[in-house]
C-alpha cells in the first residue's frame, strides 16, 4: 500500500504544461534513493508523517514538516500522548496544526515536565481552554519558557496594571513577547515613568492594549524617546504624546533622518515637518514609497500643489488603491462631464467616510460612471 504522504505526492500534475514539471536526472534519482544516509533519514520522515496522516488526520505539508524536524523520534508513541493532551486540553486540529507550523519540534517536548505544568499555570490564572489554545497556538514557544522567571511574573504584573483576565488574554493574543521579556524590569519602570509624564492609569492601560510593542523597549530608550518628542514640542498631556512616542520608537535615528530628508525634498520647511509631527506623528511611520506615490498622484492634479500635503499630511496615511485613486478617478469624470458645479476641494473628498463619498458622488451618478462605480464597489444599482 501507498503511503498517504506519497500519495498526497505523486498526485501533483506532472503533465509538461505544469509549472512544476521538471525532468528528473538518473543521477537525482540515485542520489535521492540510495544516498544511505539520506535514505534512512528520509525513510524515517516519511514513516512518521504518514503516522500523523493517518491517525492524526494531519495535513501532508505540516505532517511532512513535523516528521522532518523529529528525525530522532524512534517511538511516535511519545507524539501521540502530547497530540491527546492538547486535544483533551481544548485544542482543535487547527490549533494543533498552527502550533506544529510555528514548533514542530513541540511534539518532543516532555509532557510532564514541560508542558503540563504550563497549562496548570494558566488554569489557576483562570484562563478559559479556548483562549490558552488561541495564546499557544500562535506562540507554542511560550511552552519552553520558564514558569518561575517568565511566565508566572509576566502574567501576574499584566493583571495588575490590566486589572481582568480579559485584558490580559487580549494582549498576549495581540503580542505573546510579555511572556518572553522580564516585565519588572521593561514594562513596569515604563508605566511609572509615563505617569511621572501625567499620564492616568486609565490612558496607560489603553495605550498598553494599543501599543504594546512600545512598552517592552528599555526604560532608557523610552525617556530618550519622550525627551525627542519634547524637543519637537510635543505636549505631554496631548492625545497625540503617546503615538509620538511610538512612531519615534519605530524607526532608528538614521531611519529617522531619511524621513525627514524625504519631507524636506518634496517642500516642507522645517516648521511644517515639526507641525505635523505635532498634530499627526503618526504620517512619518508611513513608508518612503508610499509618501512618494501619493505625492506623485496628488500633485499630477491641476490646481493642487504641495500646499495640500502640507495643510492635509494625514492625507499620506490613506490607502492609495482604496481611497485616493477611485476617488480622485470618480470626481475627474464627473468634472469632465460637468456634472459637478461648484469646486471640489479634494481634501474634503479624501476625507469623507465611504457612505458619505457614495452618496454624495456616486448613487446619483450611475449611469455617467458606467462601470467606474461598480469597479471600486462604491454603490449597488
Amino acid at each position: 500500500m501507498i503511503p498517504p504522504i506519497i500519495r498526497s505526492l505523486i498526485s501533483l500534475p506532472l503533465n509538461k504544461s505544469s509549472r512544476f514539471w521538471k525532468p528528473i536526472s538518473c543521477c537525482s534519482i540515485s542520489v535521492v534513493f540510495f544516498s544511505s544516509s539520506a535514505t534512512q533519514e528520509s525513510k524515517s520522515s516519511f514513516s512518521l508523517a504518514d503516522h500523523f496522516i493517518q491517525k492524526h488526520n494531519f495535513s501532508p505539508e505540516i505532517a511532512f514538516k513535523t516528521a522532518s524536524s523529529l528525525t530522532y523520534v524512534k517511538d511516535p508513541r511519545k507524539c501521540d500522548s502530547v497530540i491527546s493532551f492538547l486535544k483533551e486540553s481544548g485544542f482543535s486540529k487547527s490549533h494543533i496544526e498552527e502550533a506544529l507550523k510555528r514548533n514542530p519540534r513541540l511534539l518532543s517536548s516532555s509532557l510532564e515536565r514541560t508542558i503540563k505544568p504550563k497549562f496548570k499555570i494558566f488554569r489557576e490564572f483562570e484562563f478559559s481552554a479556548d483562549d490558552v489554545a488561541d495564546i499557544l497556538a500562535g506562540d507554542p514557544w511560550i511552552l519552553n519558557r520558564s514558569l518561575d522567571d517568565k511566565i508566572v511574573p509576566s502574567i501576574s504584573y499584566l493583571k495588575s496594571v490590566l486589572g481582568s483576565n480579559a485584558e490580559v488574554v487580549k494582549i498576549l493574543k495581540t503580542l505573546s513577547w510579555f511572556l518572553a521579556f522580564d516585565l519588572q524590569k521593561t514594562m513596569m519602570p515604563n508605566i511609572e515613568y509615563f505617569r511621572s509624564c501625567g499620564l492616568s492609569s486609565s490612558q496607560i492601560v489603553s495605550y498598553l492594549l494599543s501599543y504594546p510593542r512600545l512598552f517592552l523597549h528599555k526604560p532608557e530608550s523610552i525617556k530618550q524617546f519622550v525627551k525627542r518628542a519634547d524637543d519637537m514640542g510635543v505636549d505631554s498631556k496631548s492625545n497625540m504624546f503617546i503615538v509620538a512616542i511610538r512612531t519615534l520608537s519605530s524607526m532608528t535615528e538614521g531611519k529617522w533622518e531619511q524621513k525627514l530628508k524625504l519631507f524636506r525634498n518634496l517642500g516642507f520647511s522645517e516648521d511644517d515637518i515639526m507641525s505635523t509631527f505635532r498634530m499627526i506623528p503618526q504620517v512619518f511611520s508611513v513608508s518612503e514609497r508610499k509618501i512618494k506615490e501619493i505625492s506623485d498622484l496628488l500633485l499630477t492634479r491641476k490646481n493642487a500643489g504641495i500646499s495640500l500635503i502640507i495643510s492635509h499630511p494625514m492625507l499620506l496615511t490613506y490607502s492609495l488603491e482604496h481611497r485616493l485613486k477611485p476617488r480622485l478617478l470618480v470626481i475627474e469624470i464627473l468634472e469632465s462631464k460637468n456634472l459637478i458645479r461648484s469646486k471640489v476641494g479634494l481634501s474634503t473628498v479624501f476625507k469623507m467616510t465611504e457612505k458619505s463619498f457614495r452618496e454624495k458622488y456616486v448613487c446619483p451618478y450611475l449611469n455617467e460612471l458606467e462601470n467606474v462605480s461598480m469597479d471600486h464597489g462604491y454603490c449597488e444599482p
